[in-house]
């Protein structure tokens, strides 16, 4: 805290109190992966195990604002979008269904998906976004998993699914302020 004081508690806990406001108008799971990122962020890449509520806020804002999103005090919203979007904000996010595309593949399914998207990436990557998103990764790791509901083998699914797309990310080096959101 400002006066020094050092208080212990979750990410969640500490997410709610700075954007309560705004916790209607977006969706939490963003929110909270964002601030998980900003945790992972201090504590293993900058070895850190204090942070102030100032750094967390500006580097949860920093993420926030890399996403799409307008930062305005306390208040986070969706970026205003038009209903006839220009060129130049249809290449600014570039949005990937992956129910859509598992959907797709019919029977096919295990042997084509990762091949399927690696090419979705590198294609979405050719337009030069501002940032790749992949959406439905819940319900598309259960379809390939082929269960009905969320278990251990779609979890296991699903953490194949973003590390692929980690390492593929890694290997097509997109430019620099490209980022990349799987949710």
């Amino acid at each position: 805290m400002s006066g020094g004081d050092k208080i212990p508690c979750s990410v969640e806990k500490l997410t709610i109190e700075i954007l309560a406001d705004s916790l209607d108008q977006v969706d939490p799971e963003v929110i909270r992966q964002a601030a998980t990122a900003v945790l992972h962020y201090f504590r293993d890449d900058l070895g850190r195990e204090v942070v102030t509520v100032d750094e967390f806020t500006a580097a949860l804002e920093q993420v926030l604002t890399g996403l799409g999103f307008q930062i305005d005090g306390s208040s986070v919203v969706p970026s205003a979008k038009s209903d006839t979007p220009t060129t130049a904000e249809t290449t600014t996010v570039a949005d990937v269904d992956l129910i859509a595309m598992a959907e797709s593949l019919g029977d096919a399914l295990e042997l084509g998906f990762f091949s399927r998207l690696r090419d979705e990436l590198r294609t979405r990557l050719a337009a030069a976004p501002r940032m790749v998103r992949f959406t439905g990764l819940r319900a598309c790791a259960k379809r390939i998993a082929r269960v009905n509901r969320w278990c251990p083998r779609s979890l296991q699914v699903s953490d194949e699914i973003v590390g692929f797309l980690r390492d593929c990310w890694g290997a097509e080096r997109p430019q620099q302020n490209c980022s990349l959101l799987v949710n």
